[in-house]
């Protein structure tokens, strides 16, 4: 048994995770890990980057593709989706956030794994509101593929 399916804590091995250079460019991080019926990611891809052999399946993505948009992190009713982006010492990182108080651009938050606990300081970089708030952090590119939220 997986540690996602006792704890419901997804691991790195579990994931498709891209190469340096998609991350780069930033691309989507998609960490769906369980077979339920779902797809909104794939119909919001401009690039058809996203596909799922079946309503049930997982959504796999297709890194030359991505334009790391954001639209599919908009859309993910499981927030299980994230932008990843490498820019020299510094990684962004773009997440759904459904708490209260929101951040605010330019505020010092904490960045949380995904087991939600504190891992470093994180910028806040933006703030975009609608149906589910997306935050865009900045922190040290080491805990580009750990931080999964944040703590205001």
């Amino acid at each position: 048994m997986k540690r996602w399916e006792r704890e419901g804590v997804a691991e790195l091995e579990d994931l498709n995770l891209p190469d340096e250079e998609h991350l780069k460019k930033g691309v989507a991080i998609i960490e769906c890990i369980q077979e339920i019926p779902c797809n909104p990611c794939v119909d919001a891809c401009p690039t058809k980057a996203i596909s799922m052999e079946n309503i049930n399946a997982l959504p796999e993505i297709d890194y030359d593709k991505c334009v790391g948009c954001g639209k599919c992190v908009e859309v993910c009713p499981g927030l299980a989706v994230f932008l990843v982006k490498v820019v020299d010492d510094f990684a962004l990182i773009t997440l759904p956030y459904e708490f209260l108080p929101l951040p605010e651009e330019g505020s010092i938050v904490k960045a949380l794994n995904r087991e939600g606990k504190e891992i470093c300081d994180a910028a806040v970089k933006k703030v975009k509101k609608g149906k589910t708030t997306i935050v865009t952090i900045e922190l040290p590119k080491e805990y580009a593929m750990e931080a999964r939220n944040i703590k205001v």
